[in-house]
């Protein structure tokens, strides 16, 4: 991807622009080693975290309790539609048993500081998430995010034992890659940003305008 005399930023920026949602279906052995795994979930802990809570955690889930956490996405079906159907359930119990690892993400609204609010804490597993993502892209893996209506669900809580205040985000998976959708288009970024004028925040002043001058 890179020369080592590749600026820095530059290989950030093609490792961002490659970074590429691997449907978990799509993602298979060989996963990461036990070490390489160690390495690439330290990648997490560098994130921004206001006063040093560390509001989120992640919950590994290895072979052995893929299908607790199947039985789990088919309880929380059942939470949702009591009719639901053995070949729906069954579905549901299959994306437990997708990608060679699977982990979900944990958001603790309370631990520590009241002042840093919920949204901060999240976004703050957001960034964690988003480097692991990156570093599972520069390390030649496959990766998804997935949720889901289940991530709120009572059967999902009882398995993770969350405390009151903690949420279930999200799953992130990750393998080798068995096929790729084509990559999605991304917005120009004129589509995403506004600049902050006398008429408030205006679509379509990207690049702003130089300041005038006296």
């Amino acid at each position: 991807m890179t020369t080592d005399d590749t600026p820095l930023h530059q290989t950030l920026a093609l490792l961002m622009d490659a970074r590429q949602t691997v449907l978990p279906k799509r993602l298979v052995e060989p996963g990461p080693s036990p070490d390489e795994l160690r390495d690439w979930l330290a990648s997490a802990t560098s994130a921004p975290d206001h006063e040093c809570l560390r509001p989120w955690r992640l919950v590994l889930v290895p072979a052995a309790q893929r299908e607790r956490l199947g039985q789990a996405f088919a309880d929380a079906l059942r939470e949702r539609d009591p009719d639901a159907g053995a070949d729906q359930l069954a579905q549901a119990r299959e994306k437990a048993l997708r990608a060679p690892v699977l982990l979900l993400v944990v958001v603790d609204g309370a631990c520590g500081d009241p002042e840093v609010d919920l949204y901060e804490r999240i976004v703050s597993a957001g960034c964690a998430v988003q480097n692991l993502l990156l570093a599972a892209t520069a390390r030649g893996w496959g990766s998804a995010l997935t949720s889901g209506k289940a991530m709120k669900s009572d059967a999902l809580r009882r398995l993770l034992a969350l405390g009151p205040a903690e949420h279930a985000l999200c799953c992130l998976s990750v393998g080798s890659v068995s096929g790729r959708r084509p990559a999605r288009p991304r917005p120009a970024v004129g589509e995403v940003v506004r600049t902050l004028s006398d008429a408030g925040p205006v679509k379509g002043l990207y690049p702003p305008p130089n300041p005038q001058t006296p």
